[in-house]
């Protein structure tokens, strides 16, 4: 595949998230960027540079050298903060998925989405406790987006990171059957975690957090 397909491709992606725009600010065409609507902050940004097409993407830092020690073609940020930037060199080495989810992430943490700030709401809540969903979503900013939360925590990207099995609904109930890999998953996980469920309920007066 040509450089210019490479380049379109990567683009349309980047454009397919929620409130973006195409950029070249530098006024240099090998330069293309895709910025957030709002902030106008970039998450995208394309060029070649020795042959190939490389993209530079915001990373966490919990991912940032996960993603570097993985793949040979993923490097420190050129020309960027390299402790928040990685550059991803488009040779064919790494897996269309992955270089999506790279583009994904570096999205999520520049636009500051509700999914992102639920599941950092998520992880603050203790071992041995429970938490409401609107007590999640008034941790994450806005008590009105409880509905969001149940939506985001059944897309959960990282089960083993974000304790989804932690938050249950206003009276203590758990999630049905669907969620958490089944039948009395979620209970067993809490009760792992010294949290006493009852008939699919958990007793709020003891275990919410607080």
């Amino acid at each position: 595949m040509d450089n210019i397909t490479v380049r379109n491709e990567i683009l349309a992606y980047g454009l397919s998230f929620p409130d973006t725009y195409q950029d070249a600010p530098f006024h240099d065409n090998n330069w293309q960027l895709v910025r957030v609507k709002g902030n106008n902050k970039a998450f995208l940004w394309t060029y070649e540079r020795d042959g190939y097409i490389n993209i530079n993407v915001k990373v966490s830092p919990e991912w940032r050298d996960m993603w570097r020690s993985t793949y040979d073609s993923v490097i420190p940020g050129y020309h960027q903060n390299k402790e928040h930037w990685n550059t991803v060199i488009l040779d064919d080495s790494i897996p269309d998925e992955d270089v999506k989810r790279m583009i994904a992430e570096s999205y999520d943490i520049v636009a500051d989405s509700p999914s992102k700030r639920i599941y950092e709401a998520v992880k603050r809540i203790p071992k041995g406790y429970v938490a409401t969903y609107s007590q999640v979503a008034e941790m994450a900013g806005d008590r009105k987006m409880a509905r969001a939360v149940g939506n985001a925590l059944h897309k959960n990207p990282e089960p083993g990171v974000i304790p989804c099995h932690r938050v249950v609904n206003a009276k203590g109930q758990l999630a049905g059957a669907f969620a958490f890999g089944g039948e009395d998953a979620q209970a067993s996980l809490l009760r792992n975690e010294g949290v006493e469920v009852i008939d699919g309920c958990v007793d709020l007066k003891l275990y919410q957090m607080h």
